[in-house]
Order: structure tokens, then sequence, then C-alpha cells
């Protein structure tokens, strides 16, 4: 439903810069494909010279920033945070599918399984035995919820994501398609020649507000619990293993690989591709740069980079070094070269 340019203002709390206070939005997009009746942001430096060909009928813009060339039909949003404006633009410009509550004919629900207020379930879900389904939780198409577990209020778990038995989740989670939580953990012994499966018997707990992006895969505890705190978000294609610890508000993008027992603790990141050995500590608000392998402890607020991860500064340096390195081989091979017909003429 379009919204006028003063109403979505007033609920961005935004300044209007113009006189089309009446200009319909019907949408947002981004600076460069924005069309008319729509809004955009400019947050970034970078992206100022696609403002004078924008045809958005208006943009959100942080205090105090000058922009020139800004097309006379543009009016401008101006807010102190413009990127957290834009986002309340977007929730009620394009508001999130509400799901009638009910459980459909089709899905199975196990014994004595618990379901909360304003529940939606949706057909061919699996829910298993004793199973706690708190108020306002969506669970979509084919999903298996697994017995034993207890699931927080207005969760929504996507369809074909599977939650193993005893899975604890917090309030306000979100599970992507595809995603795993709770299988066994990774655990062997090798006697005689044989890998003997060491019994995965602990579960998963993930806190309030975590996301599992689509086709990550979160073990469970060997014995005791993997944890997963509050507000950490963990992007698709991302494995855990059992018994890690992470801690809250942490960040781990694609691809990331975690082994077993690690404690990654609160605000670190884990960037794209990187890989953490198991029994390693990740400090509070530390970085792993992309594709870095960490094999020992990571301090608070460092950055690490590289195969063995090590200090950003460090790493840089040597691959500066590494770059250098064909030109000072030719430099070398002058120098023998000249050392050889040196010691020839010597002999000679």
């Amino acid at each position: 439903m379009p919204i006028t340019l003063q109403e979505l203002a007033d609920y961005c709390e935004a300044q209007i810069i113009g006189k089309n206070v009446s200009t319909l939005i019907y949408s947002a997009a981004d600076i460069k494909s924005a069309k008319v009746g729509q809004v955009t942001q400019l947050t970034n430096s970078r992206y100022a010279k696609h403002i004078i060909n924008s045809m958005a009928s208006a943009c959100f813009i942080a205090e105090g920033n000058s922009v020139e060339g800004i097309p006379d039909t543009m009016t401008l949003l101006v807010c102190a945070d413009p990127e957290m404006s834009f986002i309340k633009a977007l929730e009620l410009l394009h508001p999130a599918l509400v799901y009638t509550p009910k459980i459909a004919p089709q899905a199975v629900l196990e014994d004595n399984v618990q379901v909360g207020n304003k529940v939606f379930i949706g057909p061919y879900a699996v829910i298993g035995k004793n199973v706690v389904i708190d108020d306002g939780t969506t669970i979509l198409a084919g999903a298996y919820i697994g017995h034993n577990v207890k699931i927080g209020k207005n969760c929504l778990i996507y369809p074909y994501a599977v939650i193993y038995d005893d899975v604890v989740m917090g309030d306000n989670v979100i599970i992507h398609s595809g995603a795993i939580i709770g299988a066994d953990g990774f655990g062997y012994k090798f006697r005689h020649n044989i890998h003997v499966k060491v019994p995965q018997v602990g579960n998963v707990v993930l806190g309030d507000n975590v996301e599992i992006g689509a086709n990550t895969c979160i073990d469970r505890g060997a014995l005791g619990s993997t944890q997963i705190g509050d507000g950490t978000k963990i992007d698709n294609l991302v494995q855990v293993g059992h018994n890690n610890v992470v801690g809250k508000n942490v960040i781990m993008c694609g691809l990331t690989g975690v082994s077993g027992s690690c404690n990654i603790q609160d605000y670190a990141i884990l960037a794209g591709s990187s890989g953490v050995a198991d029994h390693v500590t990740i400090g509070q608000g530390a970085v792993v740069m992309a594709r870095s392998g960490v094999a020992t402890d990571v301090k608070a607020g460092t950055q690490v980079f590289g195969s063995p991860a090590k200090d950003k500064k460090t790493a840089y340096k040597e691959q500066i070094a590494i770059s250098k390195l064909p030109e000072l081989l030719k430099k070398v091979k002058i120098l023998e070269d000249k050392i050889q017909a040196i010691e020839n003429s010597i002999i000679e």
C-alpha cells in the first residue's frame, strides 16, 4: 500500500528537504535501479556519482552530508542514521508475510506436543514427541522437529529445516531452509584399524534473536551443549562443530568452518571461508579475515589474516614481501652470474 513522503518521513524520523510531501512512495530500491515512486538511500560516498541520474522519488541521506547533482524530482529525507531509517522504510513498504495461525491438516504432530497461541504449522511439517512450541512461532511446510525440542516465542522455521532431538531455541530465532541443527558431532576413536563412533548425547542451545542461514549445520555436543549466544547471526553454508560455545552478537560469514570445542567470544567476526581448528579461543571483538586459517588463540580486539592466521599488519607485510620475490630472484641470479664471472677470471 503506497504512502506519502510525509508519512514515510514521520515514520522514519526524517526531515524532508523539498516540497513534494504528497508524493506517493510504493517501494524501495538501490540508488542505481530506483524508479519513480521508490525511495533509496545514499550512505556511501562511492555511490554519490549515481544520484545525478537516479529516478528515485526520495533518498535517505545523513545530516550534514552535502551532495551535488541532486535531481529536481528527488526529495531528500535527512536523518541521523540513514541506514537504520532505510531499514524502517523497508519494513514498512515491504512487510513480511504473516501466516494466519493454524495447524495444517497435513502436518504430523506426535504425542504430547504443546502448542502456544497464534502458532502456524505448515503442511507436511513433522513435530516429534514432547515438543514445546511457544506463542507466535511459525513452522513452514516440510520442516522436521525432533523429539523433546523446545522452541521459543515468535520463531520462524523455513521449509525443510531439520531440528534434531533435544534442541532448545530461544525467542525470535530464524532457521532458514536446509539448515540442520543438532546433528551428531564428528567424534571417532581409531582402534584396531577402524574408526569407532563416539556417541553424541549432548544438544544444541540457541539464544534469543539468533539467525541461522540456509544449509548451515550446527552439531550437537558430545556430552554437553553446543551453545549459540543471543543475537548471533550465522550465514549460509557454515559448519559449527560439537561443543562450541559461541558468544553474543557474533557474526559468522558464509563457508566458515569451526572445529569442535572452540570458544568464540562476544562480538567476534569470522569472515567468509575462514577456518578455526579445535580448542581455539577467538577473543571478544576479534576479527578473523576472509580465507584465514586459525590454529591458535586470537586475542580480544585483534584482526588476523592468512593461513596460519597472524596479526593483520604482519600478514600484509609478508604478502607484500612475497609479491616482490620474482624481482628479487632475478637480482640474485644476476649477482650469482657476476660472482661466477669474477671467480672464473681469477682462476684463469
